[in-house]
């Protein structure tokens, strides 16, 4: 029996060795610079995986970086080479280990797929996601930014209070996303017991930071057959797997109910506009064919619950870090809100619209530069389907001298997409790409030659920014944010699924920023 398990378990090692000495005899990118590896059996996948997110690649724009036992990946943030890879088609398809790795986390959705799937999955979604849903969605956005009521409240008893921004903003937009999404009230902002809000709050944090044996073990995995990856991904005994699997199930039981009451108001003629009920309708009028399964309707719906929430909550998070650390920004951009306000007030309005909040170019600004500077999906990872030649904005002088603007690469070959070192590319957005500073949106800096990004053409892009937008003018009217020097310096850019605020030394902890605010004095 235990000669047996042996060798069940030599059979994904055996695999592992040989498609890494496959990948020795294709086409070699050895020559292109790169740091020197950590170790052999290591690589360069400790500091890619514990080092803090979101800074510029060294050595380039495309930099070799060694994986486990002398194998290669490449670091992209050319902007040539990043529109052809988003403009490949299937060519260069999302990598199979991440895929499944999302799979864990959102199910088979649009986020995961591939090929046909995402086809098919983009067809269907694609009427939720219109602009004129979007602009629907915005009064939704600005009845639920009453986050400020409750903030005021703290500060009833001597006027400034400490709050940690992800903890408050991650259940403030799942109420946001329920409603927005689903026409559904979670209520986690008031429930702190909510059983949706509680699990979901446990994931990010378990997936962040492997250690060095977590690295190796799953980048062992990356080169075993699909099959064998999601066996892994379904049922290894790790801790952070282990726990996203038991938050999918209370997603998964929760969408559910949510699909079937959505079709049965569908056939009643009773629809509503909120983007389960369009999917829904959607998904009912394709060609049997061309429409989703059960299992890819649960999917969009925990994609959007899941990860939804969590990259609108931390961009937000980010935003109120910056303006901390800017006051002079923090004091342009009250002073453009008051000024919208007062405009808004004089034409009989007292809520803001789509068109109020297009109208302010410094508030817009701010958000853009957010999501520039503190991209919370920091990376995403390509492998590609065939043999490839990569075009390059910039030439790459090779270790051996030699001037190449074009770069071929294998099938298979892993991508690292950086978003955050394009996001600091400086030949896009300029000399001072390294700090924060909104008035490069507005001064003609930031280069659209070669367009990559979906928004303001950056590599990061929230579908909520919208959101972010509507609830930045309603915090930044109603408080002063302030934090204590002592732990600005230490606020830590957690890598992993979305890039998360943490202080230095407290990992255990989990996503915090304690930010001090005070009430600002009305018009």
């Amino acid at each position: 029996m235990e000669s047996l398990s042996q060798s069940i378990l030599a059979v994904p090692v055996i695999w592992a060795v040989y498609t890494i000495y496959r990948r020795w005899t294709r086409i070699s990118v050895a020559d292109i610079p790169g740091p020197e590896p950590e170790s052999f059996l290591l690589g360069c996948l400790p500091e890619m995986f514990q080092s803090e997110a979101a800074e510029a690649p060294r050595f380039g724009h495309v930099v070799r970086v060694k994986g486990i036992l002398g194998s290669d990946r490449l670091l992209i943030s050319d902007p040539k080479a990043l529109q052809h890879i988003y403009t490949s088609g299937y060519n260069i398809r999302k990598q199979g280990l991440r895929s499944e790795v999302t799979r864990t986390f959102t199910g088979p959705g649009l986020v995961w797929a591939n090929n046909e799937a995402h086809r098919r999955q983009r067809r269907v979604n694609s009427p939720a996601f219109g602009t004129n849903e979007a602009r629907s969605y915005v009064p939704i956005f600005v009845a639920y930014a009453s986050l400020s009521t409750q903030w005021k409240e703290l500060l009833a008893m001597d006027g400034s209070a400490a709050v940690n921004t992800p903890r408050w903003f991650s259940r403030f937009f799942l109420d946001v996303i329920g409603e927005v999404a689903f026409d559904y009230r979670f209520n986690a902002t008031d429930d702190q017991d909510d059983p949706l809000a509680t699990a979901l709050s446990s994931v990010i944090p378990g997936l962040a930071v492997p250690n060095k044996t977590a690295i190796f073990i799953l980048a062992l995995v990356e080169f075993l057959p699909p099959k064998l990856i999601q066996l892994f991904m379904d049922y290894a005994p790790v801790r952070g797997l282990q726990n996203s699997r038991r938050v999918t199930r209370i997603a998964v039981g929760i969408a559910k109910d949510l699909v079937d009451e959505k079709a049965e108001a569908l056939i009643a003629g009773k629809g509503k506009r909120d983007i389960m009920s369009l999917l829904v309708k959607a998904n009912a009028s394709a060609n049997p064919r061309a429409n989703l399964s059960e299992t890819e309707m649960l999917a969009q719906m925990q994609t959007i619950m899941q990860a939804g929430h969590e990259t609108t909550a931390n961009t937000l998070s980010w935003t109120m870090l910056e303006l901390t650390r800017h006051p002079d920004v923090q004091t342009k951009l009250r002073a453009e809100i008051q000024a919208a306000e007062s405009t808004m007030h004089a034409r009989g309005a007292t809520e803001f619209t789509y068109v109020d909040f297009e109208a302010m170019p410094y508030t817009v600004a701010v958000m853009k530069e957010t999501l520039r500077f503190h991209p919370v999906s920091s990376n995403s990872v390509r492998e590609a389907a065939r043999d490839e030649v990569l075009p390059l904005s910039t030439p790459i002088i090779t270790k051996s001298g030699k001037t190449i603007t074009e770069l071929p690469i294998p099938k298979d070959m892993i991508l690292v997409i950086s978003n955050a070192g394009y996001n600091r590319n400086t030949d896009v957005f300029g000399q001072d790409a390294h700090v924060f500073n909104p008035e490069r949106w507005l001064d003609g800096t930031v280069q659209t030659t070669t367009s990559v990004g979906v928004y303001g053409n950056l590599m990061t892009f929230g579908s909520g920014h919208r959101a972010c937008i509507a609830f930045l003018v309603e915090l930044v009217k109603n408080f002063e944010f302030s934090m204590e020097p002592s732990l600005s310096d230490k606020v830590r850019r957690e890598p992993g699924i979305v890039m998360t605020p943490t202080i230095s030394g407290e990992p255990m902890k989990g996503p915090q920023l304690p930010i001090i605010i005070r009430a600002v004095d009305a018009l």
